[in-house]
């Protein structure tokens, strides 16, 4: 049997959680870097500590999501999970120095990077074979994420960075306060008949696709950890930066509108190459034209593509690809190889790269690594339209 939603789907209770879960992926992942540099730290020590905000993705959703999957309790978990990171962070403010940070930083992202999976998953059960309705609920993710980079990269033209850990706190208050508002879903499928979960994940079509999803997020890393300094050397200001940061997620949000169209006509495969594809090219005009206005605008409304496209699309696929049982451990793996050691790769190369090479060789790389995705991407996931 398939899980049916119930007949009144919260939506708005699902959106509010997004909402403000990437509202406050809006002020750290811009601006987190600015504000380790305002404390002294010099580009390869930030490159680290936005690393461990990443390689926490590795371990946390996979432990998280066991206890979630073996419970049928996703909420009880984004629920603890969104308290602990919480509390967690509250501590920054009497951290002091590179490690006291660096282990604020790695129990908060413990707990942050738990939750994001697990909720992906309660939403996709709530919507049940009306899963295409995804993309209409994780818009409102963006239009949080909008609103808070526009708004803090206008505040960091007259104000210092200061405020920003304080702002973090708010929004990881609110993340909490609306998981608490979302109720429970418990699919009443049985699960007697499945594989075993060792036999998904051999599977020739799963490992590809979490290596693409690997290849996408390290690719990103550039842009996630150093675009807004790189930005700030050729002479933007931060509240423009803000709104460069903004287009891109409107893009995104139009990305997600036109999912329902682009996946019966093209195929989820199709799509995943081509938003590597872009995401190559996207990295190219960043790294090679980053005083030419038109361009570096241009390389944002590719964020439809490179995040956009490629998350709704990378989503459904592993909700096809790990059932029942495994819903939750799906998208755990998801954002374990991808936005995790992905994410983690990308952060360190890109930090590593800029001390050695200058801050342009980093896009440069990126571009590469995305090029090598979208082939694997055509070779074993395109073609045919699912």
């Amino acid at each position: 049997m398939r899980a049916e939603p119930h007949a009144s789907m919260p939506y708005w209770k699902l959106s509010n959680f997004y909402f403000f879960y990437f509202a406050s992926l809006g002020a750290l992942i811009p601006y987190w870097a600015l504000y380790l540099e305002s404390l002294g730290f010099t580009p390869r020590q930030i490159g680290e500590l936005m690393a461990i905000l990443m390689a926490t993705k590795i371990v946390a959703p996979n432990i998280w999501g066991w206890i979630a999957d073996h419970t049928g309790q996703g909420m009880r978990v984004v629920r603890l999970g969104s308290l602990l990171a919480m509390l967690s962070f509250a501590t920054i403010s009497i951290a002091e120095g590179y490690f006291q940070i660096a282990m604020v930083m790695l129990v908060f992202s413990f707990f942050w990077n738990a939750v994001l999976p697990q909720f992906e998953a309660v939403t996709l059960s709530h919507l049940g074979t009306n899963h295409c309705r995804y993309s209409n609920i994780r818009l409102w993710g963006s239009v949080g994420f909008i609103v808070t980079v526009a708004g803090i990269g206008s505040l960091l033209d007259h104000y210092s960075i200061d405020f920003l850990p304080l702002l973090l706190l708010v929004l990881l208050g609110a993340i909490w306060l609306t998981g608490l508002q979302v109720p429970e879903h418990y699919s009443r499928q049985t699960y007697h008949d499945e594989l075993p979960l060792r036999r998904v994940l051999v599977r020739p079509e799963v490992i590809i696709l979490l290596v693409c999803c690997f290849l996408m997020q390290a690719s990103h890393g550039p842009y996630y950890t150093f675009y807004s300094l790189y930005l700030e050397q050729y002479g933007y200001s931060r509240s423009f930066i803000g709104q460069l940061w903004a287009l891109g997620v409107i893009a995104e949000v139009g990305a997600f509108l036109i999912m329902y169209w682009l996946v019966p006509r093209f195929g989820l495969g199709n799509l995943l190459a081509a938003s590597l594809l872009l995401a190559a090219l996207r990295w190219l005009l960043i790294g090679l034209w980053p005083e030419t206005l038109l361009l570096v605008v241009a390389a944002q409304l590719l964020h439809a593509a490179s995040f956009g496209v490629f998350h709704a699309a990378a989503i459904a696929k592993v909700y096809h690809l790990f059932t029942g049982r495994y819903r939750g451990r799906g998208q755990a793996l998801y954002s374990s190889f991808g936005f995790g050691a992905g994410g983690a790769i990308g952060s360190l190369y890109s930090g590593y790269l800029w001390d050695s090479f200058g801050s342009s060789a980093s896009f440069l790389v990126a571009a590469v690594v995305a090029m090598v995705g979208s082939v694997l991407a055509w070779r074993f996931l395109g073609l045919e339209v699912d």
